[in-house]
């Protein structure tokens, strides 16, 4: 099983995109893969990290996307790094995506799942983003059971490169309140797995049945 974790902001964003009503969240493989796809379903919703750009519908941005309403529709996200992580573990026999909006629903679906191993994927940074590295080991300690302390994992992850970069500015496509949307600790009750269907890696909403809201 692999968990593949960025928290600012790629899984942070589609979380959001399920809480607005969204169906499924389909990864893309390049811009030009999402472009396809839209041309193929018009009716279908393009992200991407960076500036807005022609063919593309909305940024990969919390707080730009929180008030869009995605009901039934499908997202077309294509980042940076995130979608790039989940997609170079597609063969894995569970994906889930995760930050800190989904940490302990993810938590408790491997808590449910009970699996041998699990491989956490950090995304950002080459694989040292200290926000992921955070939000990973917070997820292995809930889902070993442990009563875990989020404090310290928040306070790694708001004194982060990202979380900097964020709120100055410095990452086209974003908001200063990025980082304070992508620190809501279980902010939505579900998980997010994604799996091959057909020629696409989809990603949708699951619930785990230890969920208080189940």
């Amino acid at each position: 099983m692999a968990v593949v974790v960025d928290v600012m902001r790629a899984y942070t964003v589609a979380a959001w995109a399920f809480a607005r009503g969204a169906e499924r969240v389909v990864l893309a493989e390049s811009l030009e893969d999402a472009l396809a796809q839209k041309a193929r379903h018009p009716d279908w919703v393009t992200l991407k990290d960076g500036p807005p750009a022609p063919g593309f519908d909305l940024v990969n941005s919390p707080a730009l996307l929180r008030n869009t309403d995605l009901s039934g529709r499908t997202v077309v996200q294509k980042t940076t790094a995130g979608t790039v992580g989940a997609l170079a573990v597609k063969d894995a026999p569970l994906v889930l995506c995760a930050s800190f909006v989904v940490a302990e629903a993810t938590a408790g679906l491997l808590r449910e799942r009970a699996p041998r191993e699990v491989t956490f994927v950090v995304t950002g940074g080459s694989g040292r983003a200290e926000e992921d590295l955070a939000c990973a080991e917070y997820i292995a300690g809930r889902a070993g059971g442990d009563a875990v302390n989020a404090g310290p994992y928040l306070r790694r992850a708001a004194a982060s490169r990202s979380a900097a970069e964020l709120t100055q500015g410095v990452r086209e496509g974003s908001s200063p309140e990025d980082v304070a949307l992508c620190l809501e600790l279980d902010r939505f009750p579900f998980a997010m797995a994604a799996t091959v269907e057909g020629s696409l890696m989809v990603l949708r909403q699951v619930t785990p049945t230890d969920s208080p809201s189940a």
